[in-house]
């Protein structure tokens, strides 16, 4: 009677296990990569808009903020949740790193309840910034609202000066966006949960011993496409 009680409890544990399923963080986590494809392709598959694709060549990493809520502006608190990606020297893209943004300015964009946000960063100090635990763009980085179309000059002041340029899309509505004072922090919870503890954004985003997850492979995929890996 025993051994048949201690198996059923067995089965019944194993049962709940199973349907259980993913961990909520990583389920939630999942769902932003997909969420993070989804702009960024509709964004570059915009007839004669999306960002230059010689801006996105030079990039040293690419964040993107799915559905950022306009409740937060001005107000503080995390109201964005998104995923940044670097490249390695051979140009192949990092696993996913998590981040928040919170605060700041978003101009004329602060009318519209819902904002796609995407971030260039364009040199090593852009991203040493970004691999701190948080920064203030326009403060600690230097950003400008980033230009719009298939090409761009690369005399441009954004491309010669700006170490992240700034895009937003809302309502279909996709240009340069001017953001300043928004603080850019890593999700370390986020990371944790779906990385395991004692991984690093640095060690994510310029190691690699972080093998990418499938849930990233769409979103590199997209990347790729639109900016190869061999130029």
């Amino acid at each position: 009677m025993k051994v048949t009680l201690l198996t059923l409890a067995m089965m019944v544990l194993t049962a709940g296990a199973v349907l259980a399923g993913p961990r909520d963080g990583t389920h939630k986590e999942d769902k932003r990569l997909e969420h993070a494809t989804e702009v960024f392709s509709e964004i570059m598959n915009t007839p004669d808009k999306g960002i230059p694709s010689n801006l996105l060549d030079k990039a040293s990493c690419i964040a993107i903020v799915p559905g950022m809520s306009k409740g937060g502006l001005g107000i503080g608190g995390d109201y964005g949740k998104g995923v940044v990606m670097c490249r390695h020297e051979d140009r192949t893209w990092s696993a996913p790193s998590f981040i928040t943004v919170g605060g700041g300015s978003f101009g004329l964009q602060i009318g519209f309840e819902k904002v796609d946000l995407v971030m260039l960063i364009m040199n090593r100090h852009g991203m040493e910034r970004l691999l701190s635990d948080k920064f203030t763009v326009g403060a600690d980085a230097s950003a400008s609202a980033g230009p719009v179309g298939r090409t761009t000059s690369a005399n441009t002041d954004a491309t010669l000066d700006a170490e992240i340029l700034t895009y937003s899309r809302s309502k279909g509505v996709f240009g340069g966006l001017t953001l300043e004072g928004a603080v850019v922090k890593q999700d370390h919870e986020d990371n944790r949960d779906f990385y395991g503890p004692n991984v690093t954004a640095k060690e994510i985003l310029m190691g690699r011993g972080v093998a990418v997850p499938q849930a990233a492979a769409p979103l590199i995929a997209a990347l790729t496409r639109w900016s190869p890996e061999k130029q």
